[in-house]
């Protein structure tokens, strides 16, 4: 039986781990909100590491064909128990998005409520898509993961992730020194026109420069590239200093034979982060999209994808080609 559009939606489906060829642009039936969960008309999907881990096959739990995509930026649709009225601005994140049941690569999308935070903001609805799941990692990272504190030194591993242009923006908040790095010498004016105060190249040896800049080492370092660089920046960090492990950018997370002793620099405190929407304090998002309005906050740069560009915008994002977050408009 066929369904009239109407009462369909365009969506990115993926029909397996694989290459960029197994994301398709389809024609879904309408998902209908069960008690508890809300439809979100989606105008914006921010793109993660996460949903290239789920089509490469690395995430744990996920069915196929799935609709990717761990958050999604637009307005409520439907709410059939009334908490939320219809054209609410709202993100929703996490939760299984995208891997347990289908995600934001979709002009509509349902989630349970708990997952849903509502805002209010006249951004553009591409800016307002690159916020809600590198907010929610950035600020836990910097609260939860770091304890980081007004005038201490940050080193960011990453910088010019996305993730690492937020975590700068919420360091420079602190009064924090920042310290970034890129592997890349022509992305160093980047890090510096977003406020990092001392650049990096990322040449394996980070700790070395670290120190010569600040002898003792840095109160706090995320590291956001993975496990290859972890015990570099480690060695950056000063005794009783903290890192916290936040990112995956090299597609490695698994530390092999660890032994404590010998891994471990002696004083220094190794963490973890991972979040959820219920990490991001509705109060917390209004701020950040208040003073992104303002002009006082950025993310970094924004590379806007059309649906129908997932696939290109998942090669760039595998292949590491643009700076900043990647984006799909629904619209």
């Amino acid at each position: 039986m066929d369904v009239s559009d109407d009462a369909t939606m365009r969506a990115v489906v993926l029909s397996g781990p694989g290459p960029v060829e197994n994301l398709d642009v389809r024609r879904l039936p309408l998902p209908e909100p069960a008690p508890g969960w809300v439809r979100v008309r989606v105008e914006a999907a921010g793109l993660n590491r996460s949903e290239l881990h789920t089509r490469l096959g690395f995430a744990e739990g996920v069915t196929f064909p799935r609709v990717p995509g761990i958050e999604a930026t637009g307005t409520v649709d439907l709410d059939p128990e009334g908490v939320l009225a219809p054209g609410q601005q709202v993100v929703a994140m996490m939760g299984g998005m995208g891997r347990t049941f289908d995600g934001g690569y979709a002009e509509y999308t349902v989630v349970p409520r708990a997952q849903v935070v509502p805002f209010r903001s006249a951004l553009p609805w591409e800016t307002l898509g690159a916020v809600p799941e590198t907010l929610q990692t950035a600020y836990g990272s910097v609260t939860t993961g770091l304890d980081l504190r007004p005038g201490q030194s940050l080193l960011i591993r990453g910088g010019t992730s996305a993730l690492g242009f937020a975590v700068t923006a919420l360091a420079k908040e602190l009064g924090v020194t920042v310290l970034a790095t890129t592997r890349s010498p022509e992305r160093l004016a980047a890090l510096k026109d977003h406020g990092v105060d001392h650049p990096l190249v990322d040449d394996g040896a980070v700790a070395d420069q670290v120190r010569a800049l600040i002898p003792a080492g840095v109160d706090a370092a995320l590291e956001l590239v993975g496990t290859p660089t972890l015990p570099d920046t480690l060695r950056a960090a000063r005794v009783h200093g903290t890192v916290c492990f936040t990112g995956m950018l090299s597609n490695q997370w698994i530390v092999r034979d660890f032994y404590p002793i010998g891994y471990l620099p002696t004083g220094v405190r190794l963490t973890a982060y991972s979040g959820d929407a219920a990490d991001l304090p509705p109060e917390v998002l209004q701020r950040f999209l208040d003073r992104m309005a303002a002009g006082e906050l950025s993310l970094g740069p924004i590379q806007v994808y059309p649906l129908e560009r997932a696939r290109d915008a998942h090669r760039d994002l595998e292949e590491g080609r643009r700076v900043g977050k990647l984006v799909l408009r629904t619209r």
